[in-house]
């Protein structure tokens, strides 16, 4: 098969010296095709020049690309916002009301949204990844994977993790250790969630080879599935959070202290958003409506946790 050029969107962006914005607007418009690589969206170099040819003016061998409308158009500014928690429908909700945006919801696992805002798909990032080595969450991961990229790390809320089992807790499951017992089944996270890295960490921290787990590879997507499962007898424990728990009426063994967090990326053109979201997270109206919810603390909501310059 033979080799055809290909470019990403940032070099797109930057042969037709416009911003990667105006190329994935021009993408979502179906006037410049892609496919696409694993995660990262790619052109075919015959495609842009096709593209270019069509948009040619009279003695000019560049198109004509306009930016998108900037403040006389009263369309708002799209964010994406990825993750699962209910709360992050709650920031989207006060984005939309009080300021200029958009939100529009992925509710990817932590590292594959981490992954996703490296690739320019997400604008606000939620995490909930601890590591073992230092014990800290979140920031180890981000450290590795946003490289090159000056960002601002938030707390959100802090939330219980720990072990779903059956009403009553029958087997008497207490601690990761329990995991190991020939007598005790698990359903996992799906790869790439908060909750699966928790337990991979967990697991490695206490030398409990995934292998000694029965269900390891049993999987669900989100947290009230796998407490679902508990509660449907599929299998006798699940890790997550304290909330999934009380919705579906399975019991909770606490064992560790979540620090639920976003991560924004700092650039010129965030910087509007970035303010919008500290103003929201640090107001009592947001913090009020995150407690009436319940099994969430809000004590370090709006924190900078970590800030690049």
């Amino acid at each position: 098969m033979p080799k055809e050029l290909s470019y990403t969107i940032e070099e797109v962006s930057q042969l037709l010296k416009v911003s990667k914005l105006t190329i994935y607007d021009l993408v979502k418009k179906g006037e410049l095709p892609v496919f696409r690589v694993g995660r990262q969206m790619r052109m075919h170099a015959r495609d842009l020049d096709q593209y270019i040819n069509n948009h040619k003016t009279a003695g000019s061998h560049v198109p004509v690309i306009e930016e998108p409308a900037q403040p006389a158009s009263k369309e708002p500014s799209r964010l994406v916002i990825s993750g699962q928690d209910m709360v992050l429908d709650i920031l989207g909700k006060y984005l939309e009301k009080d300021h200029p945006f958009k939100a529009l919801r992925s509710h990817a696992g932590s590292l594959n949204g981490l992954i996703s805002m490296y690739n320019g798909e997400c604008d606000i990032v939620s995490l909930h990844m601890f590591d073992g080595d230092t014990g800290e969450y979140n920031l180890p991961y981000i450290k590795k994977i946003l490289v090159g990229y000056p960002y601002i790390l938030m707390n959100l809320l802090l939330r219980k993790a720990g072990l779903y089992v059956k009403a009553g807790n029958p087997l008497n499951i207490q601690s990761w250790t329990d995991l190991a017992r020939e007598d005790v089944s698990i359903v996992n996270r799906e790869k790439g969630s908060g909750a699966r890295i928790l337990l991979d960490e967990q697991l490695r921290i206490h030398d409990v080879p995934s292998s000694q787990v029965q269900g390891y590879h049993q999987e669900e997507s989100n947290h009230l599935s796998v407490a679902s499962a508990i509660f449907a007898g599929k299998a006798d424990v699940g890790v997550g959070i304290e909330k999934a728990a009380k919705v579906v009426g399975v019991d909770f063994i606490p064992l560790i202290t979540e620090h639920y967090d976003i991560v924004v990326i700092k650039k010129q053109e965030n910087e509007k958003f970035i303010r919008a979201v500290k103003q929201i997270l640090t107001s009592g109206q947001f913090q009020s409506e995150i407690n009436a919810i319940g099994d969430y603390d809000t004590s370090q909501t709006g924190k900078v946790i970590h800030e690049t310059f």
